[in-house]
Order: structure tokens, then sequence, then C-alpha cells
């Protein structure tokens, strides 16, 4: 099988799905919705969810209607993070960020209903407890206690005192992490997988892979330009940001990550067919945007 035409797929087809959930237009917050959300983007999680779906044979409407509520809670963060009051970015996806383009107002507005109609979507899951474990998983990866949290202490910076890998590694599984986990883990509910052995496996396998993702990230901010990563990148080391790159160094966070990615496949070895995600781990190492 080739991996890459299934990940394409896997991208057209939630990219067709989210014109038609924002396909009404009823203002101007509607169009800085689409204008974010249907920009381009590597549909990482949405992609990771129809690929656990997938998988194990399950439900691909219920599917994709969470991949969709994935890519718009996901899209709504980015928004709310380039604002002056968080990270104060010009640049998303190779376009100017939705505040520098609708102004912060709007682009408030547009991030709270991406948010909103993130839980709308997964309502539309038929099988209702599906609809609620998905809403479960998703709001507890986001919220408080995850991926606001790891923005928070992010804000916070580390305490250079302490042990920083520790501390960068808490902010990063929060974060990106989380919501990279919940992405899967809902693939797993469409397919009625809710627990067990395979259901922790594809958990471990998040948990490793979000933080794949951010030391590439890290990585790239260093080494990666405007052109090519599509945002602003050299921002880590202007406003003096501890990072991944500034504990181990460019080469040493990639043996960090791939020291992870090894771990992630392994993890998979109870899990049948994981083929595609164990090839996906390998292309989130050497991702170049």
């Amino acid at each position: 099988m080739d991996y890459r035409d299934k990940l394409n797929e896997y991208v057209e087809k939630v990219n067709g799905s989210l014109k038609e959930e924002l396909s009404e237009d009823n203002g101007t917050v509607s169009k800085a919705m689409r204008y974010s959300l249907l920009s381009g983007g590597k549909r990482t999680r949405a992609s990771l969810t129809l690929a656990v779906c997938d998988m194990f044979g399950g439900n691909m409407e219920a599917a994709v209607l969470a991949a969709d509520a994935v890519e718009m809670l996901h899209c709504y963060s980015l928004i709310h993070d380039d604002l002056p009051c968080m990270d104060d970015d010009d640049y998303r996806r190779g376009q100017l960020s939705c505040h520098k383009q609708f102004g912060e107002a709007t682009a408030m507005l547009a991030g709270d209903a991406l948010l909103t109609h993130a839980f709308f979507t997964l309502s539309k899951i038929r099988d209702p407890e599906v609809s609620r474990t998905c809403s479960k998983l998703l709001s507890e990866a986001a919220g408080f206690g995850g991926m606001i949290l790891g923005q928070e202490l992010d804000l916070r910076g580390v305490d250079e005192s302490a042990d920083i890998q520790s501390q960068l590694d808490l902010i990063n599984r929060n974060k990106t992490g989380r919501l990279i986990t919940a992405s899967l883990l809902m693939g797993a509910v469409c397919s009625g997988v809710s627990s067990g052995e395979q259901y922790d496996a594809i958990e471990r396998y998040g948990n490793g892979i979000g933080l794949v993702f951010q030391i590439v990230d890290d990585v790239l901010d260093v080494t990666s330009s405007l052109e090519e990563l599509g945002k602003a990148t050299g921002s880590d080391e202007s406003n003096n940001k501890v990072t991944y790159c500034t504990v181990f160094g460019v080469d040493g966070a990639m043996e960090r990550a791939s020291r992870i990615t090894s771990d992630c496949i392994k993890a998979l070895d109870i899990v049948n067919n994981s083929g595609f995600l164990e090839w996906y781990a390998k292309e989130l190492l050497r991702r170049d945007r």
C-alpha cells in the first residue's frame, strides 16, 4: 500500500467535509473562520483520526465528523495563539494570521466560533455513546487540564534552576500532545474500541508522537524559513524562549525525537494493521513544515 496516497485521501476527505461544515456565509466572522480553517495545513490530527478508524474497520462517517471537530478546535487554538496577547505572530500557513487580516476582535470571535462549532459537529454523530465519548476526549484534551494548561505553562516559561527537560515535556505533552492523542483515540472510539490493550497502545503512541511533533517544530524554528514553514521562524530565539533546541541543540533534539519515535512504533506491536501509523510516525520525524 502507498501510505502517501492514503494520507492524501484522508486530507482530501477532511478538506471536503470542512468546506461543507462551514458553507454558510453570514458575515465577517464566518469569513474569518473559513480563511483560517480552509487555508491548508497538514491535517495531522484529522488524518490520524481517520487512519485509526480505517485500521479498526470502524464507522468512517462518524470519524469524519470527529476529524472535522478536532481540526476546528486546533484552528481556534492557532488563531488565539497568534494574537498579540499570546505569541503575537503575523503569519500562519503561508498567509497573514487571522487578526492581521480581520482585526483582533474578529479573530477572537472566529476562534470562539470554531471552538463552539467543533462540539456542534460532534453532536451530529448518530451513535449517542460515540458522540458523548468523543466530546469528553476532545474537551479534556483541549481544556484547562490539557491544551490550555500547556499554553499557560508555556507563557509562564521554564524555571532554569529546575529540571528543564521535565518542564518542557509537561508543557508540550499538554499544549501539543494531548490533542494529537485525543485525535487518535476518537478514531478508535468511532470503531467501537474505547478500552483494552489496543486502546492503551494507541494512547502511548499518541503521547510519544505528540512530543516528537513539538521537538521537530522547535528544530524547524531554527533551521527553516517563513517561505518553507508558512509562519515566522526564529521567534523562539528572539523571545528568549527555552526550547528543546536550547537544551539539547538541534542534533541532540533530533536524536531524542528519533528515540521517542522508535518507542512509539514499538507500542504498536500489539495493534493489527498499524502500518500507516508506523509510517506516519517516521514522516513526522522528518517533516520539513
